[in-house]
């Protein structure tokens, strides 16, 4: 395992008249050359915790670290501009009345008028802005806007990269696109990053690691598909995707539920809720054999292009099945599931039954 490039531990935070503190007892790191995500929804404390690395905010306990430099604790706290940390804000800040090199050489700082332009120019070579440089803000795209803002950051070689939200307000089709190019941008010049954003499938698909925040505190640490495939608790399964809960008792294992019997992964035993995806149910005509499985009727059909997802009643309750497009079941057919993965998560406080 590499040498932790950042270090957080245990940081908590709060604010005049919040009753509890908005980060609690936060604990993780980043590697050199690592993509890490925060994700959660409004109102978690993700945004506070990337504003408490980059010294916006003022930590009320725990340590914050990079490499063996303390940048935060009880009795330290560097202000932002010594930390050597890149910032890149949802609404990208650009000065309005600047163009766009000054707004990307804004970034560099102790540096000659001439280095400062000969590195603005090499930056925005990087970022596929070459020609733009007269330009003011309001003259660019939403997505060229994002660039400038970018490139802004990382003038300077950061060595970690904060990235709040920088996404959220581009057109899906460029979100993508983009979000790919800042990727291949980050791993190319070595950088490390914290991304914070509440939508899961940028997660998944931007970090190497992710951690999902839930009322200001960490949930669950690991790969896009170790959260994906083996949430540990109700909360991180709904959060990350689509799935169905149950109940089912388990033994050695193998839990006997309406989709027959099936394997379960996680530690579980006795009666336990069990989280299986859309995808992990597979529907078969009703007089097909499946040991304890019981029919049910497709009551919908959503069509994406690429597959089909089909809600399922049986006994009073609905189930989510996708399969590809190609699947020949309508809604009316009656029919019978079978699991084929099943995981076991902590079910949710008492507070939360409705919404499983």
């Amino acid at each position: 395992m590499p040498t932790q490039l950042l270090t957080v531990n245990a940081i908590t935070k709060g604010f005049t008249g919040t009753q509890t503190p908005i980060v609690k007892n936060i604990s993780f790191s980043v590697y050199p050359n690592e993509i890490f995500a925060l994700l959660g929804p409004s109102g978690c404390g993700k945004t506070t915790t990337l504003r408490l690395i980059a010294g916006f905010e003022k930590a009320d306990a725990g340590t914050i670290a990079m490499e063996k430099r303390i940048l935060v604790s009880n009795e330290v706290h560097l202000p932002p501009e010594s930390r050597g940390i890149g910032f890149v804000f949802q609404d990208y800040a650009l000065f309005p009345h600047k163009n766009v090199i000054e707004n990307v050489a804004f970034g560099l700082r102790r540096t000659s008028k001439r280095a400062k332009r000969e590195r603005a120019l090499d930056v925005l070579r990087m970022v596929g802005l070459t020609g733009l440089q007269t330009r003011l803000p309001h003259h660019l795209s939403g997505g060229e806007q994002q660039r400038v803002a970018l490139a802004r950051a990382i003038i300077a070689r950061p060595k970690l990269l904060l990235l709040d939200e920088p996404f959220s307000s581009l057109d899906p089709g460029l979100r993508q696109t983009t979000r790919e190019e800042v990727r291949a941008l980050l791993k190319a010049e070595g950088i490390s990053a914290i991304l914070v954003t509440h939508a899961q499938e940028e997660a998944l698909s931007f970090a190497e690691r992710l951690g999902v925040m839930k009322d200001g505190a960490l949930e669950q640490i690991g790969t896009p598909e170790e959260m994906y495939r083996y949430p540990k608790t109700a909360y991180v399964a709904d959060f990350l995707g689509q799935t169905n809960f149950i109940q089912a008792h388990v033994e050695n294992g193998v839990a006997q539920t309406q989709f027959g019997r099936v394997k379960v992964d996680g530690e579980a035993a006795g009666d336990s809720l069990l989280s299986v995806r859309p995808e992990c149910l597979k529907m078969m005509a009703s007089d097909a054999w499946a040991s304890g499985a019981r029919s049910g009727q497709i009551v919908g059909q959503t069509f994406r292009g690429y597959d089909l997802t089909y809600r399922v009643e049986i006994n009073g309750q609905d189930y989510f099945v996708q399969t590809d497009y190609n699947c020949p079941f309508q809604v009316g057919d009656i029919v019978m599931l079978r699991a084929t993965a099943a995981v076991a998560v902590t079910p949710p406080n008492h507070s939360e039954v409705d919404q499983v």
